[in-house]
């Protein structure tokens, strides 16, 4: 993976180089610039991942550089502007444009290089990243990482269940990818995707001239999967008829194509995932009881996303790094007041409804910082506005706990000793956060209704 390239943009010798030498230390590569007009000059053709720059420059301020970047270009990397001169305008209007921060001198440079470390996914050490895995950093799809390289090569079938939406196919891919052998094949199929006059070609495959247009052979998911992991998503679909054959082929492991006078062996590692309660479909005649014992060995649940609230900003820090890189722009950043409503909306929609918003949101926005507006459209402006007042980021800041308390207690239906466990504060804590914030104690109750 190559470095970071970073564009720092300091006129005091020392403090410039003091930065550019740091940064190299920490694995970045740099590119020093002295006054404004050569960074800018510089942004057209170097493809910086974040920006460092000094509000006073030489020639032109660090505001206008900014404001001709947005201005001028479509995508701009991460701008993070330092300054012995604080000023309440300044802060503002950069932060309200998509700026990513607005630190003061002297800062700690530790620090510093943590926050670019963040905005441009570079190598962050393991120790300090809170306790994760592939699946996510809470504590159920912690233990399901944990669980899935002990069974992944022992067991034969697995199923899979959890609401629509939270992934089960990505659980699916990560037990393939810890399964033993290297590029064996992963057949996935929706099962209530492939019409009921042509599962069996499609599952078991057709010789040439079997049927009416069969003008090949033709392997099907069966074969196809052989020698790796056939993945039948929404098994519960899956006609009765259809059912029986499925439990034939795991029993003998061979296959018969439509139009076939020979068997073929087809040994595969089967996951099935489903949303419904097969359980309850085996009870009432759907689903085939043999078929249901055979299938359900192994069960591995994914809890829908609203039960594991702490992968939420997890999940959507890598979704937005991934859009961007098939997007070929730089990774946009969440406003504090986004993040606040991304930890504490329901996700009906679980992972899907996550992305499907975070794609839609970094495509239409065309500033660098994503706010809470941009991924609910349907809830409108920015609430409450950050005012000016002689302590700008304070307020900035403020304005952002209040949008997160809020959004809390409207989650919670009020409830204060459940919502101040929710965010990890005391009772006590929380109201006098409320009575500061000016939020009654029954209002978020109220607007929930």
């Amino acid at each position: 993976m190559l470095p970071a390239l970073l564009c720092v943009i300091e006129d005091d010798p020392i403090m410039g180089e003091s930065l550019a030498d740091r940064f190299r230390l920490e694995g970045f590569e740099v590119d020093w610039h002295t006054d404004g007009e050569s960074a800018w000059s510089a942004l057209q053709t170097r493809p910086y991942q974040a920006v460092i720059s000094d509000i006073r420059l030489p020639d032109i301020s660090g505001d206008d550089l900014f404001a001709r970047a947005v201005s001028t270009r479509t995508s701009n990397p991460p701008f993070v502007f330092i300054t012995a001169y604080a000023s309440v305008d300044t802060a503002v209007s950069l932060l309200k444009r998509g700026a990513a921060d607005y630190i003061t001198k002297p800062f700690d440079i530790g620090a510093l290089v943590d926050k670019i470390r963040l905005l441009t996914g570079a190598g962050i050490p393991d120790q300090a990243m809170p306790a994760q895995s592939d699946l996510g950093v809470s504590e159920p799809m912690r233990r399901l990482a944990e669980l899935v390289p002990r069974v992944a090569g022992r067991a034969k079938s697995i199923l899979v269940t959890g609401e629509s939406g939270v992934g089960k196919e990505v659980l699916a891919r990560f037990i393939h990818r810890h399964a033993p052998g290297d590029s064996l094949p992963f057949v996935a199929v929706n099962c209530g995707a492939v019409p009921e006059t042509l599962l069996e070609s499609e599952f078991f495959g057709h010789e040439r001239g079997a049927f009416t247009g069969a003008d090949r052979q033709k392997k099907g998911y069966f074969e196809q999967a052989s020698g790796g992991t056939l993945f039948l998503d929404e098994i519960g679909d899956l006609p009765l008829l259809m059912q029986v054959k499925l439990l034939r082929a795991l029993q003998e492991r061979r296959i018969t194509r439509v139009g076939g006078e020979h068997d073929v062996e087809a040994n595969f590692r089967l996951i099935c995932a489903t949303n419904r309660d097969l359980a309850e479909q085996v009870r009432l005649g759907k689903f085939r009881e043999d078929l249901y014992y055979r299938i359900n060995i192994l069960r591995l649940h994914v809890p829908a996303l609203r039960d594991r609230p702490d992968d939420v900003l997890w999940l959507a820090h890598r979704l937005v790094r991934h859009i961007a890189s098939r997007l070929g722009e730089p990774v946009k950043l969440f406003h504090p007041s986004a993040e606040a409503r991304l930890a504490t909306y329901g996700w009906p929609g679980n992972v899907r409804e996550l992305q499907n918003r975070l794609e839609r949101a970094c495509i239409v926005c065309a500033r660098n910082m994503l706010l809470s507006s941009d991924i609910f459209e349907e809830e409108g402006t920015e609430s409450p506005a950050i005012t000016e007042t002689d302590t700008p980021l304070d307020n900035y800041m403020a304005a952002c706990e209040d949008a997160f308390l809020r959004a809390a207690l409207m989650q919670h239906q009020g409830r204060i000793s459940e919502t101040a466990q929710a965010i990890g504060i005391s009772r006590k804590s929380l109201w006098e956060k409320m009575r500061r914030h000016a939020i009654a104690a029954e209002s978020p109750i109220d607007a929930a209704k």
